[in-house]
This record gives C-alpha cells, sequence and structure tokens, in this order.
C-alpha cells in the first residue's frame, strides 16, 4: 500500500450498539470525520454540536446522507458557556438515552507571537480549548457516574509536547487538556469510566488548506516521517479506537497520532 496514498478503512464495528456525543463537529474536520467514523463503526446514536447553527444543520443532513443513519441529531453549543455545555450534554441524554461515548472536539487556534498577544486573545484561546474540555468533562462525568460506566476521548495536540512559534496560548491549552486527561481519569476510574486523549500532529483539512500558508504547510509536512499530513479519518480511527472495549485497560492515556521525525 502507497503510504502517502492511504485507503479509507472500513468499520469494524468497534462502537456497535453505543450512542455518541461529539462537539465542534460541523465542517469538514477532525470532529465530522469521527461522527461519520462512529456511524461505520456501529453506534446506534449519535449528536453532533458546533457553534455554527447553519453549518451544524447542514453536516447532520450530510451524516444522515453519507451513513444511512437516521438517529443522528444537532445542537448547538459554545463551549466557553457552561449553561450551553449542560444543555448539550442533557439534549444528548435525552435524545440518545443516554450517552455512552463523549467526544471532546472543540478547540480554538490563532497564529501570533507571545510578545505581540493581548490577554484577550490568549484568554479565549485557552477558554475554548482548556476550559471548554474541562467542562464538558465535569458535567458529563457528573451523569456517567450514576450508571457507572462510559467514555470521554479529549482531542489534544502535539504540542502540548513540542514547541512551536507563535503557538504559546494553543499549546499551553492542549498541554492542559492533556494534564485534564490524566488527572480526571483517576478521579473517573473509581466509577468505571474511562478517559484518554488523542494527539495529532498535523492534520490536513480544506480550512487548513484555506488559512494557513502554503509555505507552512510545505514546511510542517516535510517534518512528517511520511511527509504528508494525516488524513483526518485517521485521527478519528484512534480516537474510535480510544473510545472502544479495544482499549478497556486505558486511562489517563495521551496517544500520539502523529509521524513527526524533527
Amino acid at each position: 500500500m502507497d503510504i502517502k496514498k492511504p485507503a479509507y478503512v472500513p468499520g469494524h464495528g468497534l462502537l456497535k450498539d453505543r450512542s455518541v456525543l461529539i462537539t465542534a463537529a460541523a465542517g469538514a474536520g477532525i470532529g465530522f470525520a469521527a461522527a461519520k467514523r462512529a456511524v461505520e463503526e456501529g453506534c446506534r446514536a449519535i449528536v453532533i454540536s458546533d457553534i455554527h447553527e447553519g453549518r451544524l444543520e447542514s453536516s447532520v443532513q450530510k451524516l444522515k446522507d453519507e451513513t444511512g443513519l437516521e438517529q443522528v441529531w444537532g445542537k448547538t453549543c459554545n463551549v466557553a458557556n457552561e449553561e450551553q455545555v449542560q444543555a448539550l450534554v442533557n439534549f444528548a441524554e435525552d435524545k440518545l438515552g443516554g450517552v455512552d461515548v463523549l467526544i471532546n472536539n472543540a478547540g480554538l487556534g490563532t497564529t501570533k507571537a507571545l510578545i505581540d498577544m493581548e490577554d484577550d486573545e490568549w484568554n479565549k484561546v485557552i477558554d475554548v480549548t482548556l476550559n471548554g474540555t474541562m467542562r464538558m468533562t465535569r458535567y458529563m462525568m457528573k451523569i456517567m457516574k450514576t450508571r457507572g460506566e462510559g467514555v470521554i476521548v479529549n482531542n489534544a495536540s502535539v504540542l502540548g509536547w513540542r514547541a512551536q512559534k507563535e503557538q504559546a496560548h494553543y499549546a499551553a491549552a492542549k498541554a492542559g487538556v492533556m494534564a485534564l486527561t490524566r488527572c480526571a481519569a483517576l478521579e473517573a476510574a473509581d466509577f468505571g469510566v474511562r478517559i484518554n486523549a488523542v494527539s495529532p500532529s498535523l492534520a490536513v483539512h480544506p480550512m487548513l488548506k484555506k488559512s494557513a500558508p502554503a509555505e507552512l504547510l510545505a514546511e510542517l509536512e516535510g517534518r512528517e516521517a511520511y511527509g504528508r499530513g494525516a488524513e483526518v479519518w485517521e485521527v478519528a480511527n484512534v480516537m474510535m479506537f480510544l473510545a472502544s472495549d479495544y482499549s478497556s485497560y486505558l486511562t489517563g492515556e495521551t496517544i500520539s497520532c502523529s509521524s513527526q521525525h524533527a
């Protein structure tokens, strides 16, 4: 197989009869890829959320059309708002008859040198990327605790480990997501809930191609052992593993989804 052009991997029933809630899942990025993979892996019902109502509505319909699953719902949510977080989880609990798997995908990034960064920009990235993950995890843990089971998968980043110029705020937020994952997992283990994270390096999708300078993308891809960024579904595959019983003895772990060699 040509490793630069991987074939799409069919589902294997990893999430058979599970229900799934995914944040920031409207669009062409990792969130929607994870939603599609969850259905392909056999989930019985799914709720996706996003801050953009129009994009969310079209993504719900697209997911139905591409997978044939009718039990697909969408609800807008800004994870920086506690009331909206609770409303989303309550909505999903009602529609799904209980959430088996939560995938925290919501995050925000900008490019700015630390010396030029204002508090507002720093705080916004932290509030969505780290605090938003915390809010979703905290409220979902309370509900999963009553059932004594459940799985939470967080989306981190290799920048939680590695340095990159003009990414101090995003890297700090993602490092926080990793630490949050470890600490929350120890608490959740007491009532049968697993919490892990995936740490992508470079996942290429249309929005990234549109927003990032071509020379920067080429540089980042050049750091990868395969000479390319990951397909978004390749990151989603790791999320599916972490959400499934195949990772039943993993909790508090962050799995790097990367081929970086430099």
